[in-house]
């Protein structure tokens, strides 16, 4: 027996005359989840609906459940339009959870207003024949055991129990392409995944000092990679060695400004790809004063390297708020992986948090910025990250 999931979207559905163009890049974006799975997508009514073998009903619930866009989906048994087969089929829901501890709840849906029953007429009717046929079981309208949850289409009735919540927002791709500024700390996979639920396609760049940090802190990188693409999606990162660049600002600089000039080029490398490669802004994980880099000074200071549009997620959410975030879409766990990444190399005893930009355009001057960038990026490597 096939299984069927409901896929339910939210804000896509107020787009007005661009609805269409949403819809198309969600239902694109659920076959490519879907992708290792011998799965159809349909959409009717204002919904999606994938059929697929039952043996991998769990696992492609699992997979659309990541899917920007997506509000919720339901596995769900199909009934014709008689209120004699609605009642069969949640009796036998009820069966499967049935024990004298529990409650349930009737919930109807009447998209199709033909129906000869009310929504709150299905309700009772419903709600009557599971408890006379199990009559330890209770009814609670606000906090029930289960659910049974009926929705009447124009073509038949859908039966289900839960809704498993999905990420919401909007379809990956539909608001433009940007350059993914990803360390390997807490913060950066987190602004990731936020600027995909707006509807971002991202590729990321990750800056190395190897071999003065360890491959394994390559390997966390290309894991929190993978675990962003865990909706389907495919991710390009590109690794780019900044060790030449952090020697030269180590022997020519001040080294109060050694963080400042070192994320100044990472701004003119992120810059200097996204124009290479079509990209439109770039995302960083930067949190206001939650380090020194991080400041309204310091960030000024930075970002007038480059004319681009920088997105910044998380300016406003605390490291509390980050953190719950972080373990929320599972990347936690790899993020306090112990390994250095090449900004905790080299920090001085007092980094400067109030810079000032004629200081530091004048230590910048010892540096031949453009030979840098350049020899950066013809030896950096790219690999195509997906689940």
């Amino acid at each position: 027996m096939a299984a069927l999931i409901l896929v339910r979207y939210g804000e896509i559905a107020l787009k007005g005359k661009n609805r269409s163009y949403f819809e198309k890049a969600l239902f694109n974006n659920l076959k490519s989840a879907l992708r290792n799975f011998e799965a159809r997508v349909i959409r009717k009514h204002g919904r999606f609906f994938v059929s697929g073998p039952a043996a991998a009903e769990d696992k492609m619930i699992d997979r659309l459940r990541k899917v920007f866009g997506v509000v919720s989906v339901s596995s769900v048994r199909t009934t014709p339009l008689e209120i004699g087969a609605i009642e069969k089929t949640a009796l036998e829901i009820a069966a499967d959870r049935s024990s004298p501890e529990h409650s349930f709840k009737v919930e109807t849906r009447r998209a199709n207003k033909q129906f000869p029953l009310t929504s709150p007429e299905i309700n009772r009717l419903i709600g009557a024949a599971v408890l006379k046929k199990n009559p330890h079981l209770k009814v609670d309208l606000h906090d029930p055991s289960f659910r049974i949850a009926i929705e009447i289409g124009p073509e038949a009735a859908f039966i289900f129990q839960d809704r498993v919540a999905g990420p919401g927002g909007l379809p990956v791709g539909v608001t433009g392409r940007a350059l993914l500024l990803l360390s390997g700390g807490i913060d950066s996979p987190v602004a990731g995944w936020m600027a995909l639920k707006r509807g971002l396609s991202l590729e990321a760049i990750h800056y190395h000092s190897y071999p003065y940090t360890s491959l394994r802190s390559r390997e966390k990188v290309i894991d929190l990679c993978r675990q962003l693409t865990a909706s389907g999606i495919r991710l390009p990162l590109h690794l780019v060695s900044v060790t030449e660049i952090q020697r030269e600002i180590r022997e020519h600089c001040p080294p109060e400004l050694g963080i400042i000039l070192l994320r100044r080029m990472m701004l003119r490398l992120a810059e200097e790809l996204s124009r290479n490669r079509s990209l439109q802004a770039l995302v960083t994980g930067e949190s206001l004063g939650q380090v020194a880099s991080q400041t309204l000074e310091s960030i000024s200071v930075i970002s007038e390297v480059t004319p681009m549009l920088i997105l910044r997620p998380l300016l406003g959410m605390d490291k509390h708020e980050i953190v719950d975030r972080a373990a929320q879409i599972d990347t936690y766990e790899i993020s306090i992986r112990p390994y250095e990444d090449c900004c905790t190399l080299f920090v001085p005893q007092r980094p400067a948090t109030r810079p000032k930009l004629q200081r530091v355009l004048e230590a910048e001057a010892a540096l031949d910025t453009a030979k840098l960038v350049t020899a950066a990026l013809e030896a950096a490597e790219l690999q195509i990250m997906e689940s």
